[in-house]
């Protein structure tokens, strides 16, 4: 029957025109005939809009119009609530949870200082300079479960998520990154791939000045001596014995902090990646090192 069918199939596709603009068709009963008002029976009189007034004559009012009298939009005075929202810079969150869970993990590497390179590489946040974002904010959530010693750069921190960091023996630096700089540090491949010579990291604005040279907040640009300060002040708050890492083994690592004008852990600024022979090409021009060095 199998064959039979088949070959009464192939009869009917050769007997068929061939599919084309001149013979397509809808579907039975897919289109319905449109109505014609105010067209004999199908709505005379009225030809259903109704009787008199603007909505029969078709000159409605504007969108907003409320006959006469001073309309809402003119009527409420604005507020400032959203002034400046399209110049608000952003910070992703990012927990202790989730760091503990990258570091478990194998993503992010504990012996080494931890910056927003490897943060973004290890899938942990995601940053998009050009949609406002400055950076990541470290947050306190799984506070009471982390456990490993770090030194991690953030652009923000709360007290309770500097207090777990130090209370493992760890260092907590808050810096900032133009969006340039940034967008260079969320994806240094793609930068060292254009063979450009990395360039210098801006200071931050004037409104960020106070909140980066602050040792409460672990600015980088704060003074070492009051910084040190500072971790003890937060320690005999939170009630914990801050450790001494200057006896650590892992001291060097854990002091290791950047240039306020560098970029990467380890790279200067003028520095070339040359990707493609694996090679670091420094400048040794007297002008080009005295502007990146200044």
């Amino acid at each position: 029957m199998s064959g039979n069918g088949g070959s009464k199939a192939l009869e009917l596709l050769r007997s068929l025109p061939r599919v084309s603009l001149a013979n397509l068709r809808p579907s039975p009963g897919s289109k319905k005939r449109e109505r014609r008002r105010g067209r004999g029976r199908y709505g005379g009189r009225k030809c259903g809009r109704g009787h008199k007034g603007e909505r029969q004559r078709g000159n409605r009012p504007r969108l907003g119009f409320e006959g006469g009298q001073t309309p809402f939009y003119l009527a409420i005075p604005k507020y400032g609530f959203n002034e400046g929202h399209s110049l608000r810079r952003q910070y992703q969150p990012l927990s202790l949870q989730r760091l503990q869970y990258l570091i478990d993990l194998g993503r992010v590497d504990p012996t080494q200082p931890i910056d927003l390179t490897q943060l973004t590489n290890a899938r942990g946040v995601t940053v998009q300079p050009l949609k406002r974002d400055y950076g990541v904010q470290l947050v306190e959530e799984g506070a009471d479960i982390f456990s490993a010693k770090v030194n991690i750069e953030v652009q923000r921190a709360s007290e309770l998520a500097i207090a777990s960091v130090e209370k493992n023996g760890g260092v907590v630096t808050t810096s900032f990154y133009d969006p340039r700089s940034l967008e260079i540090l969320c994806k240094p491949v793609v930068f060292f791939l254009r063979g450009q010579p990395i360039p210098k990291r801006m200071l931050p604005p004037e409104d960020l000045v106070r909140y980066y040279t602050d040792a409460r907040n672990r600015g980088y640009l704060a003074d070492p001596s009051k910084v040190a300060e500072a971790r003890l002040e937060l320690a005999k708050k939170y009630g914990y014995v801050l450790p001494d890492i200057t006896k650590d083994e892992l001291f060097k690592m854990l002091s290791a902090r950047k240039d306020p004008r560098q970029i990467f852990f380890g790279l200067a600024p003028g520095w070339i990646v040359n990707m493609a022979d694996k090679k670091i090409l420094k400048p040794t021009d007297e002008r080009l090192l005295k502007y990146y060095s200044s």
